[in-house]
């Protein structure tokens, strides 16, 4: 009998005893090819030497020192290395714990930066359906993804949600890519306008959507016409990379390739990929500097932020991903999976669409593909391929409610950087087995 009170409740997991590389080992020794990162995290694998040793390293100087007394080095030069390389006027760093944790300070910071330049009436918060934000309260709200909102939907705050830019489902016969990233961007400015803009804090989304819609990359001119937007009306934009940025897309972050800046930038998981729980916020020079010479204190914080180890994880990561090349390799190897996905489920008749970007790729099924009509709800095909995928040593990261939070299914696939041609190999004959077995059961 376990006392840990486990995400599910019904069954415990095995249990992880060790790393290898793009695997992981279970207590029993059998072996799992971790195509998904775990959630998209773990982009250096499960074993990275470099890392552990920079972890080890900060651990033998100090392992903590509360932030409200000192900074610590490893936090000043991951600032500096996230600073030098951000696009934009991104040169400040504020660190956290996680992902939740950055959506809810850089709403904060949206809010608390209007209140020191004198327009206290912007709070208003817009984002997207079939987003997904964080587990937090105030993540959640903003959030798009309706079966985790659902029973929380009391505690949460108001939020206006608008199209996503999901040219699968929404883009119209006859419509260029372009034309519809347009139409989908205008709702954006048809919404500020009936809120009124003078109480519109800021527009919060995804570059590259991913758990809640399947690696859903914005069409050209979106990102752009978002911005032009959020710029008539005096809006903040941000960006939440938890899951696409710190190269998943093969771009360090993903917006670069849209060519767009925001003015707050969330990102984790592939920050510290798994080595040690970090997240930050890259926040704009003139937001730092109306805090900075309004009131001069930013009214939140958390007891590990900038953690002197998760740090060093973190400056250690982005060290090996440059210094290996590891963003040429996520392109090459991106494209390459792209295509065998595309090579095995291209005829399939319940495959509707492989999207993506880099090694962040999504697979949306279908029961019929002329039509696009998902899989009834009930059946949990999501759930299937995830267990059949398992049994065959395979992680890949499946999810339901794709559409609209209740229909629609989809496979994230989203392996470590350091993936090569044989593992991708092995990826898709696992997953073609596991997605014809769940489709028979």
């Amino acid at each position: 009998m376990t006392h840990v009170f486990h995400r599910q409740t019904k069954s415990v997991p095995p249990v992880a005893t060790r790393g290898d590389g793009v695997y992981i080992v279970d207590k029993s020794g059998k072996r799992y090819l971790d195509a998904s990162g775990g959630a998209a995290v773990s982009c250096l694998g499960h074993s990275d030497a470099r890392v552990i040793g920079a972890i080890k390293a900060q651990l033998d100087a100090i392992p903590y020192a509360h932030t409200g007394f000192f900074t610590n080095e490893p936090m000043e030069q991951l600032a500096d290395f996230l600073a030098d390389a951000a696009p934009g006027n991104l040169d400040m760093v504020y660190f956290v714990s996680g992902g939740s944790e950055g959506v809810e300070a850089a709403l904060k910071m949206a809010r608390q930066y209007y209140l020191e330049v004198g327009q206290p009436d912007r709070y208003r918060i817009i984002a997207r359906r079939q987003s997904y934000h964080g587990n937090t309260l105030g993540a959640l709200s903003i959030g798009g993804n309706e079966w985790r909102r659902e029973q929380f939907r009391p505690l949460l705050i108001d939020a206006t949600h608008v199209a996503p830019c999901y040219e699968y489902r929404d883009r119209r016969d006859g419509e260029t890519l372009e034309e519809y990233g347009i139409r989908a961007a205008d709702e954006l400015d048809a919404a500020i306008r009936a809120a009124g803009p003078e109480t519109v804090a800021a527009f919060v989304c995804e570059p590259v959507v991913g758990a809640t819609a399947g690696a859903v990359p914005a069409v050209p001119g979106y990102l752009k016409r978002i911005r032009e937007i959020c710029d008539r009306h005096g809006v903040l934009l941000i960006f939440d990379e938890v899951m696409c940025g710190m190269g998943r897309t093969g771009h360090l972050f993903a917006c670069q390739e849209d060519g767009v800046a925001p003015d707050l930038l969330v990102i984790a998981k592939g920050l510290g990929a798994g080595y040690q729980p970090i997240g930050a916020v890259l926040v704009d020079a003139r937001i730092y500097a109306a805090i900075r010479d309004g009131s001069g204190f930013f009214q939140h914080g958390h007891t590990y932020m900038g953690h002197p180890a998760a740090c060093a994880a973190g400056l250690a990561v982005q060290h090996v991903i440059r210094d290996d090349n590891l963003l040429d390799n996520v392109r090459e190897r991106g494209a390459e999976l792209r295509r065998a996905l595309e090579s095995r489920f291209g005829n399939n008749p319940y495959v509707g669409d492989i999207r993506g970007r880099g090694l962040f790729l999504g697979i949306e099924m279908v029961a019929d593909r002329a039509t696009k009509e998902p899989f009834d709800p009930g059946r949990r095909l999501n759930a299937a391929i995830k267990r059949e995928a398992l049994e065959r040593g395979l992680m890949v990261y499946p999810m339901g409610g794709t559409i609209d939070g209740r229909r629609g299914d989809h496979v994230l696939v989203a392996p470590p950087f350091i993936i090569d041609r044989a593992q991708i190999g092995e990826i898709v004959e696992r997953l073609g087995d596991a997605v014809d077995a769940a489709l028979a059961g």
